[in-house]
Parts: C-alpha cells; structure tokens; sequence
C-alpha cells in the first residue's frame, strides 16, 4: 500500500523539508505545525476544535489502527488543518471501528503526510519552536519539488510565510457554536429537576465537557463566543463555564469583558484550557505564547493544594502569565476580584496550569478534565465547580429564608 501513494512535501517556514508520501486527501494545506504525544484518541484529537488551523503531527509512530466511529467525535467535523503520521495503519482492528480513520480525514478533505522521521521533526520543533508549516502533494507540487529543486522549494516556503500566524489570531468565533443548545441531565439524574443550571460558553467546546456536568445533573445551557454578560444573566445561571478553544487569548478581549461581569455577579466560574487564559486576563495577568505547547494526554501536573500529580490531557500553546510562588492580589482594577494562587503547574516545564481565586468563587486549569481522550485524573474538577454552585444556592436560599 505504501507504494501506492503519490509523493508529498512537508515544508516548514524555516526551509525545513521533510519527503514523505500522501496521506488522506491530496492538495495543498497551512497552518501552524504542532506536535502531540498521545499514542491514541485520534479521532478525538481531530474533532477538537482547539486544532482549528494547526497541522497536528502525531508522535507515536502507528496511527490508525482504531479507526472511527459515531461515538469518539467531540465535534460536527475534524478541524486540524492537517495530519502527519509515520506510519498509517492498514486497516482498522477494533471492535469499535465503523470505518477507516484515513477514510473519514479524506471525506472531510483533510490533506495529511505520511511515511517522514516523525521523531526528526518533533526534535526540530522542540529546539526552534512551533512554527507554520504546509502539507504539499498530487497536483499542489510544482516541477522539480520532490528533487528538492531550490527555486521550487522557494515557491513552497513562501506560500508557508503567507499564512496567518497563531499570535493574534481571535478563532472562537470561528468554531463556536451558532446557536444555543441545551444538554438535559442524564444518567441516574436523567427526567429529573436539575441540581444546577450551568451556562457554558462554547470557544471550542468539546462534547464531553457539557455531558461531564450532565452526568452531575446539571442543565447546561451551551452558548455562542459572542453571547452578551446580559443574555448570560437572563438564563438565570448558578454557574458559567469558559471552555477550551483555538487562537490567543489576547485578541479575546470581548469574551474577558464578560468574564469579568460574570466574576463581579458573584456567579461561580470554572474555565478549562482557553477558559483558564480568560480568567488569567480577566484578573489583570497576562498570557504569552509558548515555544512549542502541550499537546498530548500524558502531562504530569502538580495540584499545589494537595501535592498530588495527576497525569492529564492538554492542547495550548499559550499560557498565564502569573506568580507562582505566593498567593498574589488580583491586578485588574486595583484587586477588585481580591487574592488569587496557582493552584497546579506543568511537572515538565513550570508552566502555570491552574489558577484559583480565594475571595471570589472562580477558579480554572489549563488542561482537559473531560477527558476526552486522556486519562481521568482530574475528573474530580467538575465536582469541584458543582461544589461551589451548591454552596452558592444554599447561602442564596438561607438568606431568602431569614428575608422571609
């Protein structure tokens, strides 16, 4: 079957060229290259809409012997911008398989690379940083490309350079959701009055997260990037939730002005990945961009409250920028939101996963507690923020009581 594919470049903006051979559909594809070290959840990964205009290149080196199914997606579409594998399978070997995994990438139009030093490539990644890149194969190559002709390759990395880079790319918009939905309580809570109701605004939301909260018998109510502090209250929430999503989190400045109604309201908040970058900036920290992020569902992390390490599953390549050491007083509007910690940090590089407000009831992680597809460590974190809506209720229906 290898010999049966057409030839493709992998051409990074620094002239870095890796050969390799089509995967998937054929054509031509940018964007910003990353690397991720799951060995499995594929599908999962490419439904992620936090890959919105990256080209993912997977670390293990045997992609696709799961293959895919109706029930792994965490998204309506697959939103890498594209695929790098080492080797692909030849055919699916699970029992859960409906189809091929490279079937559905070229459905969907996804052009992908396969047969190239996966391991080279991530290495290079790793010493220059992430990077945009282009995926080039069939039709997409100009004459003498493959031969590593000069004036050919010079065509390709110029196409690269003109691509969009990642820092100040506002993306939400992009991958949210149009319309408002709402996910009912299931499980032992399904038919059930729901224990809370939860306004999640959707930056890239994946599937498992509002279903997490379900299982909990929470009502969620999933709502655009663009939805207003006004159109949040009107839902009557005892909570709000900022979801992971694409893009930095600098150009987010309507999505912050929100946050922050929503921390002034007093309502319970939890963020997770881009969520946890909003509510770094809602409090006065900066973020900056990382040199090549986590991706991947095998990160150590440390909870500082509890000394414990959970291994978790992550997708950022920005980051708070916040003290890590001591407790600090919120620096937006003179510490109008009061005293905050780190709560975890990356085990691998120091990086700030976690913040925790201690006079208001918010806090947020930079990794993925849905698990979807990682480990289940830190599950425990939507029971967290359920804790904290629960108290916010009981307090509001004890002070109706001494009103009354």
């Amino acid at each position: 079957m290898r010999n049966q594919r057409e030839d493709a470049l992998l051409v990074l903006e620094d002239g870095y060229v890796l050969s390799g051979q089509a995967y998937a559909a054929e054509g031509r594809t940018v964007g910003e290259i990353v690397f991720a070290t799951a060995m499995t959840g594929y599908q999962e990964t490419v439904t992620d809409p936090s890959y919105h205009r990256q080209i993912v290149t997977m670390t293990a080196p045997h992609i696709g012997n799961t293959g895919a199914n109706d029930e792994d997606p965490e998204s309506t579409r697959i939103w890498v911008a594209g695929l790098v594998v080492r080797e692909p399978a030849r055919r699916a070997s699970s029992w859960r398989s409906t189809r091929e995994f490279e079937d559905e990438l070229r459905e969907q139009g996804v052009v992908g690379i396969a047969h190239l030093d996966t391991r080279a490539l991530t290495r290079h990644l790793r010493d220059r940083g992430v990077m945009r890149a282009g995926i080039f194969s069939g039709s997409a190559l100009p004459a003498g490309a493959t031969a590593r002709d000069a004036s050919a390759i010079s065509v390709l990395v110029d196409l690269v350079r003109q691509a969009p880079a990642m820092s100040g790319a506002a993306l939400a918009g992009e991958v949210t959701t149009q319309e408002r939905y709402v996910v009912e309580p299931t499980g032992e809570f399904e038919g059930k009055e729901p224990l809370a109701e939860i306004v999640a605004v959707d930056l890239g939301i994946k599937a498992r997260t509002p279903a997490q909260l379900a299982e909990r018998g929470a009502r969620v109510h999933v709502v655009p990037q663009h939805t207003t502090l006004a159109e949040i209250v009107a839902l009557n929430p005892d909570g709000v939730f900022f979801s992971n999503g694409p893009g930095d989190p600098g150009s987010a400045d309507h999505e912050v002005e929100v946050l922050r109604g929503v921390l002034s309201q007093g309502l319970p908040f939890f963020g997770i990945c881009f969520g946890n970058q909003l509510l770094g900036r809602a409090l006065g920290y900066g973020t900056y961009k990382l040199d090549y992020g986590h991706r991947g569902v095998n990160q150590p992390v440390l909870d500082r409250s509890t000394g414990k390490v959970e291994i978790t599953a992550h997708n950022h390549g920005f980051a708070v920028d916040a003290p890590v050491g001591e407790e600090s007083l919120a620096p937006y509007d003179d510490g109008r939101f009061g005293r905050v910690e780190v709560s975890h940090i990356s085990l691998n590089d120091g990086v700030v996963e976690g913040l925790r407000a201690l006079d208001i009831p918010a806090f947020s992680v930079q990794y993925h507690p849905e698990a979807a597809a990682g480990p289940h460590d830190a599950a425990h974190l939507f029971d967290r923020f359920l804790e904290l809506v629960a108290a916010r209720r009981q307090a509001g229906s004890q002070t109706t009581g001494e009103d009354a």
